[in-house]
């Protein structure tokens, strides 16, 4: 992976300029507003994830098309506050490592279920890429005998998810959950998500595809797991939390971790690994919501979690707004028209990611955006794209004129190299 630098300047004209602009609010400020925006949207996450345990629960105890599409409304709106904290990644460690146990992606989704014929077998770099746990309650794994006669969130967490040290293998989080409601979704650039029937739950003879008990108990140790996941983040970043002290005990470290958290979101994860290489390869797999063709819903709430934290305000699931001392000011005091800049190109890049997730709701996919030759589909993704690149250049510059040291955003072959992508 390559890196994406945003090299400190040594100018101090900021100076000067910030006398003219007025006082900057202080930094432990800024750093209160930008946890307590955390706080509320890891809640904001528990919460939402707590109605889809609801929603599965229900699923499980009366399975049917209802029920299904219940749990299934429920997980799509999980991820509109979960996508917004993607912005706290990167620049806080106490969330990049803990990340992969709620929204590791992509997966090899044959380690959990059934799949089509047409998705292959074990791989030299994935042995467990079709293992089916929930049909094989007795497996090896790296020379260790398992016994999986009861699926549990230990089992989970503990066993199956990287099983051998291999990222893929993807056992625990949203897209575990995505997979066991949707199902594959078989339909490459066509229109159409996954489409697992609800009798894939039901009980006794009326089971389809086999195991609907495990596959029951699978479903409800992922999401149980999950609940108690986010429980646990919410936790760091509220009063006297791991993730709040580690933020202020260093006033320009936090700044920086802003920073990093938006310009490595912007560059190279979001532009770079999840847009702009999909559309590289013309990949549906490379949809970040590959099973629900929720994609284009992921990416317009990355991009608005980016914005809300620089502007020092979020809404609340509910309705109750959070704000404060923001970023923004920081930047204004300094340089009023670098923030106003920023402003306008974040303003750019949210009006972009909505055209696609306007056009995808009314019914042009985002897994057909990727296809070959697909020219308006290719433009829609590409504005997203162009958007957070600029964006970037920007937050790049923010950090000369704060003159912030050693800051480095995560690239992108796609982006920085990509002749790569295709060796």
């Amino acid at each position: 992976m390559t890196k994406f630098f945003a090299a400190a300047s040594t100018l101090t004209l900021c100076v000067a300029t910030a006398a003219l602009a007025g006082d900057a609010p202080a930094k432990a400020d800024v750093l209160t507003t930008y946890a307590n925006i955390a706080e509320a949207k890891y809640d904001d996450s528990l919460i939402a994830a707590k109605a889809l345990q609801s929603a599965v629960n229900a699923l499980i105890a009366d399975p049917s098309d209802a029920t299904l599409n219940a749990a299934r409304a429920a997980w799509i709106a999980s991820r509109v506050p979960y996508q917004q904290t993607e912005v706290y990644r990167f620049g806080n460690a106490i969330v990049d490592d803990w990340e992969g146990k709620v929204n590791a992606w992509p997966l090899d989704e044959g380690l959990i279920d059934y799949v089509d014929a047409s998705y292959g077998g074990a791989t030299d770099e994935n042995e467990f890429a079709v293992l089916n746990v929930i049909a094989n309650p007795n497996f090896e794994l790296s020379g260790t005998a398992i016994n999986a006669n009861e699926i549990t969130p230990e089992l989970l967490a503990d066993t199956l998810h990287e099983a051998d040290g291999i990222e893929a293998n993807v056992a625990t989080g949203y897209h575990a959950i995505e997979f066991l409601l949707w199902g594959q979704d078989l339909n490459g650039h066509g229109a159409g998500a996954g489409n697992r029937p609800a009798t894939d739950y039901a009980k006794g003879d009326d089971c389809t595809n086999g195991n609907c008990d495990r596959r029951a108990q699978y479903l409800s140790a992922a999401t149980d797991l999950l609940v108690s996941d986010l429980e646990w983040m919410t936790a760091q970043w509220a009063e006297g939390g791991d993730a709040r002290a580690a933020l202020t005990e260093n006033e320009s470290a936090g700044i920086s971790a802003i920073l990093t958290g938006m310009g490595s979101l912007s560059y190279g994860e979001q532009a770079g690994e999840r847009m702009r290489l999909g559309l590289m390869l013309n990949d549906p797999e490379e949809e970040h919501d590959c099973f629900a063709d929720n994609t284009h819903n992921s990416h317009y709430y990355d991009g608005l979690g980016i914005q809300n934290v620089y502007l020092g305000s979020y809404t609340r699931i509910d309705g109750t707004p959070i704000s404060g001392a923001s970023l923004s000011d920081l930047v204004m005091a300094a340089d009023p028209a670098l923030d106003t800049e920023m402003k306008a190109k974040l303003s750019t890049t949210m009006q972009a990611l909505g055209r696609i997730k306007s056009t995808a709701e009314a019914g042009f996919a985002y897994d057909q955006m990727l296809e070959r030759g697909n020219a308006g589909g290719e433009a829609l993704i590409m504005g997203g794209v162009n958007g957070l690149v600029d964006q970037t250049k920007t937050i790049e510059r923010i950090v000369s004129t704060l003159d912030l040291d050693g800051i480095e955003f995560e690239g992108s072959d796609s982006l920085d190299n990509p002749d790569a992508v295709f060796h």
